[in-house]
């Protein structure tokens, strides 16, 4: 029987809202592929990310433009070539994933060579806020037995903030993520404050493209490429402004590439870092894959929506367990 293709738009309530230093959202829109074949259904989920252009109608779009060659059997080494690295080739590439596993009865990991995955740490993220709100999230947090928290900060006040956190979650390792929204004197005046704090990673102080400054740059504190790191192509101009690197399988165009992309870069001698976009635990699944290559996990994103798909993946306060094979592959 041959392949049929289903895309779906989907939107998905968040928790209040969610800051970071572009802005604030209140809704995760997600693209959904789903691949059948012979009674077997293998799905993936993308977000598709304004910053990079995207947006949910193109990314849809992008997916239906291929639909004669996916249902005329398509694979994942030829798509691959077919479509850029973002999130149009990320739903598909885990849609196509997810069938050969069912098909084949074999577990995603095994299928892609990686290890059998186990419970790990994820960090909760706390959004953009006063300092004072940013504490009481910390406190919460931490009460609810978060022990890795990644906080929002864009630039004034972000010293307070993360002060805030600090006194409210003392027991707490923090990730300071930037999202582009530092200069070169905020990253050189902050960066021993943190350090003192014990901040353990910054993330994208400083715009992509425009991150030159950080070559031969000692900072107190480990930094990490986020938007400057989508698949392999770009870790040459990474080396020696960033010590990790943020792989998420949005950016890098499906789980193919960023496993890839992570082997790539520890032969490099990169730490990892294994992130998400706000959505769903369709979208979590696959990239929990990576966690155990990777020194920081952030794959909180269904914990900051209202409501999550059924079945969901699990999560015990802190510790993110593997995808069961009925979520997904």
């Amino acid at each position: 029987m041959s392949r049929r293709l289903k895309v779906d738009i989907q939107s998905w309530p968040i928790r209040g809202a969610f800051r970071i230093s572009r802005g604030a959202k209140t809704e995760a829109l997600v693209v959904v592929a789903q691949i059948t074949q012979d009674g077997a259904s293998g799905y993936g989920e993308c977000v598709p990310y304004p910053r990079y252009g995207e947006t949910v109608e193109g990314v849809a779009a992008e997916i239906e433009s291929l639909r004669s060659d996916i249902e005329n059997g398509l694979t994942r080494d030829d798509l691959q070539a077919r479509l850029h690295a973002g999130a149009a080739r990320n739903a598909l590439d885990c849609a196509l994933i997810d069938l050969e596993s069912k098909q084949t009865g074999r577990r995603a990991y095994d299928l892609l060579g990686l290890p059998e995955p186990g419970p790990v740490q994820t960090a909760f993220t706390l959004s953009l806020d006063t300092p004072e709100a940013t504490g009481a999230a910390a406190r919460d947090a931490a009460g609810r037995g978060y022990g890795l928290l990644k906080l929002k900060v864009a630039g004034a006040g972000d010293l307070a903030r993360i002060e805030a956190v600090r006194r409210s979650a003392p027991a707490a390792r923090l990730i300071v993520d930037a999202n582009e929204g530092w200069s070169a004197d905020d990253l050189a005046e902050l960066g021993p404050r943190l350090a003192t704090l014990g901040v353990a990673l910054i993330e994208q102080p400083l715009r992509a493209g425009a991150d030159e400054g950080l070559l031969g740059f000692n900072s107190p504190v480990p930094l990490c490429a986020d938007e400057s790191c989508h698949s392999r192509a770009d870790l040459p101009g990474l080396i020696g402004r960033y010590s990790h690197i943020n792989i998420k399988l949005d950016k890098a165009g499906g789980l193919t590439e960023a496993v890839a992309l992570a082997r790539e870069a520890v032969a490099l001698g990169f730490g990892l870092m294994v992130g998400c976009m706000v959505s769903t635990s369709l979208s979590m699944a696959p990239a929990s894959l990576l966690a155990a290559m990777a020194e920081f996990i952030d794959l909180d994103g269904p914990l900051l929506l209202a409501g999550d798909r059924s079945p969901s993946l699990r999560y015990d306060a802190d510790r993110l367990y593997p995808p069961e094979a009925a979520l997904w592959g």
